[in-house]
């Protein structure tokens, strides 16, 4: 019988796995710290190589954190702001959780 996740599990596990290179943190943090949309190549300002930035800013966007519109020349990022604070609810509500039973492992 497969097991049923919530949607927020499975809406949190899609967050958690964009988050899961160090590269996309970076980008986050940067796009974060903007007071506006950010028209550039984010390779840049950051340490990423280019090849890897339209991997890394195609798998923030599938996961819903990043929005992105080609502008040309260039390309406007900027924090999916509905989505960045579904994913700051759900992270926080998953960290809050009460404290693991300490008898199990000791």
């Amino acid at each position: 019988m497969p097991k049923k996740y919530t949607s927020d599990e499975e809406q949190l596990a899609r967050f958690a796995k964009a988050l899961g290179h160090p590269a996309r943190i970076a980008i986050l943090k940067y796009l974060a710290s903007q007071d506006n949309c950010f028209f550039g190549d984010i390779h840049e300002v950051l340490p990423i190589a280019k090849a890897t930035v339209s991997q890394h800013l195609t798998e923030l966007k599938n996961a819903g954190l990043i929005q992105g519109e080609i502008q040309p020349p260039k390309v406007k990022y900027c924090i999916q702001p509905e989505n960045w604070a579904l994913a700051k609810l759900l992270f926080t509500e998953l960290m809050n959780i009460n404290e693991p039973r300490k008898k199990c492992c000791q």
